[in-house]
């Protein structure tokens, strides 16, 4: 979630600029949209800046989904994240109980103790035998009532403690569902952002190499339309395991978005990053796409790929963008290319031309 602290007079500007874009998009104005270009206006989140902009640059339309997408992506509680918060608080419940239990257990534990050394007392001075044995009777009726109690809190504990096995087990596959992208089973989005986060930690404190491929499926919307998006989902779903397949293990595979993959390369240079990024086309342009009910050859799936090499200290939104500008440069030299930052610094954006 971004706080937002602006100025009075930036603020107006940012709100003022955020209602022209909207209506010029066709962004219906209600709060949930303008959060999201009122962010977008101010530059405050890269990545939020990325998505506006790819959808801006790809022609698509802000549908209502899109925007609702948007929203959830970096201002909303997603389903996964409410269903952890709900698995916490039967946790801490479950938790709460058995302190409860323990509680009791302690008070049922001091008040026998107290019992038994008032009974104690009148062991210790002669006693008439059919005192005696009243004495005796009482001290039994007081273990076997303790026996009973502590019967009845050890099957308490031992539900409990299944129960707080059993939410464990649901938090752990909440927590690996909310990081997992559903169709691919790749890393999902925010699992690369972690992954990222942490390898350029490791980075920077070991003095390690760090890489970045960035890949898109070329033409995956005229597929999609052609054939359908079930048919497109499979698309997806067999580029997710050839990029798994042609990693390692120290390696992160992530589905970035829509047609779109990352893959993060820790302790990897550009060069070797760069192998790596031919290899994974490579395997995915050597195969024809086949429809198995039909024995139909759907043709052949290309990708673009482009590379990147980690600079200590630098934003990582700015190192994501380097690889990204790498993938765009490999859609223009013709697609099915890897291009790496290297081809960047070597690629003019400006040329003269005859007057």
């Amino acid at each position: 979630m971004i706080a937002f602290s602006d100025p009075i007079d930036v603020a107006a500007h940012c709100a003022h600029a955020a209602m022209g874009m909207m209506d010029r998009y066709g962004v219906p104005a209600h709060p949930n949209n303008f959060i999201v270009w009122y962010a977008f206006v101010a530059d405050r989140d890269p990545e939020l800046t990325r998505a506006v902009n790819g959808i801006l640059r790809s022609g698509q339309k802000f549908t209502e989904a899109v925007c609702a997408d948007l929203h959830e992506r970096f201002f909303g509680i997603s389903q996964h994240e409410a269903e952890l918060r709900a698995v916490g608080e039967r946790i801490e419940s479950a938790v709460a109980q058995v302190m409860d239990y323990l509680s009791t257990a302690s008070q049922g534990a001091q008040q026998y103790g107290t019992v038994l050394e008032s009974l104690s007392g009148g062991l210790s001075a002669p006693q008439p035998s059919s005192e005696l044995g009243k004495l005796v009777k009482s001290i039994l009726d007081e273990t076997k009532m303790m026996i009973a109690v502590n019967r009845q809190l050890e099957e308490r504990l031992e539900n409990s403690s299944g129960e707080i096995a059993r939410l464990r087990e649901d938090l752990d596959q909440l927590r690996r569902e909310a990081t997992t992208d559903a169709l691919t089973g790749l890393a999902n989005r925010k699992l690369f952002d972690i992954s990222l986060r942490e390898a350029a930690i490791d980075a920077q404190e070991n003095g390690k190499f760090l890489s970045l491929l960035m890949i898109d499926i070329d033409f995956f919307k005229n597929f999609n339309d052609t054939h359908g998006h079930m048919l497109g989902d499979q698309v997806l779903k067999l580029v997710a395991r050839t990029i798994q397949d042609s990693i390692s293990a120290n390696d992160t595979a992530a589905r970035y978005g829509g047609e779109e993959f990352a893959v993060i390369l820790p302790a990897v240079r550009l060069k070797d990053a760069m192998a790596v990024a031919e290899i994974v086309r490579g395997q995915v342009a050597g195969r024809k796409v086949l429809n198995r009910r039909t024995g139909q050859v759907l043709g052949q799936v290309t990708l673009s790929v482009g590379v990147a090499e980690y600079e200590f200290g630098e934003m990582l939104g700015a190192f994501i963008h380097r690889a990204d500008e790498a993938l765009y440069l490999a859609k223009r030299r013709g697609r099915n290319h890897v291009a790496s930052q290297e081809d960047l610094s070597s690629t003019s954006i400006i040329e003269f031309q005859d007057v």
